[in-house]
């Protein structure tokens, strides 16, 4: 099967023009800094993106110029009556226009393009992709496309910290902090959630967690979630009116217990359902012989009339844009069917796959968060059904579901427990919650092991780890790591009489010029047998690109020297003070060692 999706590869290169000279490193003090920067421009793009959401929505769906849009609340019917069809469509052009012609990069929904950004691009993310990102989603939101808020924004927010990050001529590292401070903000301010958003950094985004990495992220989340309610306001994404009536002292019973586990289960499922659509359509989509623009436009029909049909028989288009005011539907408690339900979630997960296939631009948080509630909500439907005096509420079966989905179709399960409190700020739920969220990303994991993002990128070739774990092999002392097998020579001796000395295989070579270390020689590695290397010297033919270490130091610190100073090679010397020297060389930590390492201890 053939994959031509080339938005990650076939990009634009950089320009050269934005660096700021060769790379440099800054204090972490002043890193935080520019997260409250980052923050601050991501709380902006939030807010911008938003407006700019209700506007089009408003000319799309009403003909009418207006920032006036509440998305939890149910709007009224077209103005264009069936016509409503073609809406999607006019959108899907443009947006498809828009991505080809400026940003391939801005096609799908978002994610997996910062994270191709972060571990294969070195952090680097054009400026112009939030541009081009804002409008595109925003056209494929306001005119119907199946598609959420959250991708847009956090690749909005993660192109201006990277942006910043490359303008600065910071090292990789500290451009990727700024990228996922700028992720994690956008995030945190799009659903008024800065928990939620540090989380989704670390646990999606973040190759590593430190105090580095950690505490700029904190200050960007924390600062546009704090811009972000200073200008929209405090309140939570949704209402939820059920626990009105709950005494505080509400305790989660046994029956509740048990469907919570029942809907994680069934939570598992449907993420690995949703993931294979996804799959299945963007295959589908990419081997159809026809333009770009005529996909889009078959893709887009089908979410237009799908809308559409749900305004005839229900009285409301439910599954056309993110779908918020039938989550706030379901939690307030808005009585629907089992059958309608299961419908809901059905045609939402196949309206969202399709919209993303034919091109549509936006995230699958949103979508993710609709069919969690629909099909949480009919199993505590049903649960209510045989369970009559249990106490059960379909709102809150409704939330578990939103959680369990959202976790287990992106594999940010502590994310998903946390927004879903943040969003619904009731503790009551969090037991019941935090068991299902498990056991569906546990399902789901045994299922397949990628998740929604990481899947795309295996498609490309350009897999990432489905688990980072803690490297423990870097919290080593050098001493257990390096190899003793070591000969010291010096320089001025000949290739020729150093290989009577050497076992070529086993023996690490450093040397030595009056008694100071000058370079090694890595025997195995050269044709040593070649006459221009035989009539040489050690000296010659060493290399110098090592750093020294001591036996009690961290195998962190020696890697982080090695590649701040773009080493390959450390000689460890049992002189801890002073000018190493000859007679201090106790051991070698080459490439050789290094990878023993890491499969001894990540890998055992």
């Amino acid at each position: 099967m053939t994959n031509t999706d080339t938005s990650a590869h076939s990009q634009p290169a950089l320009p050269e023009g934005g660096d700021a000279g060769p790379d440099r490193e800054v204090t972490l003090a002043v890193l935080v800094f520019l997260a409250f920067f980052v923050g601050l421009v991501a709380a902006a793009g939030a807010i911008f993106f938003k407006y700019l959401i209700a506007v089009i929505y408003n000319l799309a769906f009403y003909g009418v110029l207006s920032i006036h849009l509440d998305p939890n609340s149910y709007g009224a019917p077209s103005v264009w009556g069936p016509f409503i069809i073609f809406v999607p469509v006019v959108g899907g052009l443009i947006v498809v226009y828009l991505v080809k012609t400026l940003a391939p990069e801005a096609k799908g929904h978002g994610v997996p393009e910062v994270m191709f950004a972060i571990y294969h691009r070195d952090g680097n993310i054009r400026g112009i992709v939030a541009v081009i990102k804002a409008f595109a989603s925003a056209l494929s939101i306001g005119t119907g496309a199946s598609v959420g808020r959250e991708g847009p924004i956090i690749q909005i927010g993660s192109s201006f910290g990277s942006t910043l990050g490359r303008w600065l001529g910071l090292i990789r590292s500290q451009k990727i902090i700024l990228l996922a401070a700028g992720a994690g903000a956008g995030i945190a301010a799009t659903f008024n959630t800065p928990l939620g958003g540090v989380l989704f950094a670390v646990e999606v985004l973040l190759p590593e967690i430190s105090p580095r990495s950690f505490l700029p992220v904190v200050a960007a989340t924390a600062t546009s979630t704090y811009a972000y309610r200073q200008m929209i306001g405090a309140e939570a994404a949704f209402y939820i009116p059920v626990w009105k009536t709950l005494p505080q002292d509400h305790a989660v019973n046994f029956a509740e217990i048990g469907l919570a586990a029942f809907t994680g289960v069934a939570m598992g499922f449907a993420a690995y359902a949703f993931v294979k659509v996804l799959v299945f359509m963007e295959d589908w989509f990419d081997e159809l012989q026809f333009s770009d623009y005529l996909k889009n436009v078959i893709g887009m029909l089908f979410v237009g009339v799908s809308g559409y049909l749900f305004m005839l028989s229900v009285g409301q288009y439910h599954i056309l844009s993110v779908g918020y005011a039938t989550i706030q539907d379901i939690l307030g408690d808005g009585q629907m069917t089992v059958l309608l339900l299961l419908t809901l979630f059905v045609m939402k997960m196949l309206a969202t796959a399709v919209s993303l296939a034919a091109g549509a631009s936006g995230g699958i948080f949103s979508p993710s968060l609709f069919m969690g509630a629909t099909l949480g909500a009919a199993i505590g439907t049903a649960g209510m059904w045989v369970m009559p005096n249990a106490g059960l509420s379909v709102a809150v079966f409704a939330m578990i579901g939103m959680g369990a989905m959202v976790g287990a179709s992106t594999s940010a399960a502590m994310t998903a427990i946390v927004m879903i409190f943040e969003m619904t700020r009731d503790y009551n739920i969090i037991l019941p919650l935090v068991l299902a969220v498990a056991i569906a990303l546990g399902i789901r994991r045994s299922l397949i092991a990628n998740d929604i993002y990481t899947i795309k990128l295996r498609k490309r070739g350009r897999a990432i780890p489905t688990d980072r774990t803690t490297n423990m092999f870097l919290v080593q002392p050098a001493r257990e790591v390096m190899t003793k097998s070591i000969r010291v020579l010096p320089s001025t001796m000949s290739v020729t009489e150093a290989l009577s000395h050497v076992d070529v295989e086993n023996n690490r070579v450093v040397v030595t010029d009056d008694n100071r270390i000058v370079g090694y020689v890595r025997f195995a590695a050269i044709p040593y047998h070649a006459d221009r290397f035989v009539r040489q010297t050690l000296g010659e033919i060493m290399k110098t690109d090592f750093v020294i270490a001591v036996p009690n130091g961290n195998l962190n610190s020696v890697i982080t020297r090695m590649s701040r100073r773009d080493r390959t090679c450390a000689i460890v010397v049992s002189n801890e003070s002073g000018v190493p020297r000859s007679e201090d060389v106790i051991g070698v930590i080459d490439r050789e060692e290094l990878a023993g390492s890491v499969i001894r201890n990540h890998y055992s």
